[in-house]
């Protein structure tokens, strides 16, 4: 008899300490995991949608033109004489902003 409540209350004990776990867990998700996921849905968009003559920020703040798009690179154009053409990755783009539309994508 002794025994049998031990086995219940050490079930019951079991359950209280998953439970916090489980919530815990959940809030981790929906606070760390789902919001970087989206984030990087929305960059993908982006870069995906990115066109010749758009303009650029990269991430080290450099403002440019696109002037050529491959497969993972593109070429920036930098200044005012457009000499300065640098090629960098697609992730280096921070921002864009279409040429025709004036908007700018974060």
């Amino acid at each position: 008899m002794f025994l049998a409540q031990a086995s219940a209350s050490g079930t019951g004990a079991m359950a209280s300490l998953l439970i916090p776990l489980v919530i815990f867990f959940v809030l981790m998700y929906f606070m760390i995991m789902r919001p970087q996921k989206k984030e990087q849905q929305r960059v993908s968009s982006m870069l995906s949608s990115m066109e010749v003559g758009d303009s650029v920020v990269t991430t080290s703040g450099f403002y440019g033109t696109l002037i050529d798009i491959t497969e993972e690179d593109v070429i920036v154009e930098f200044g005012n004489n457009k000499n300065c053409r640098i090629p960098m990755r697609k992730a280096a783009i921070a921002e864009v902003e279409k040429a025709s539309d004036g908007i700018v994508e974060k």
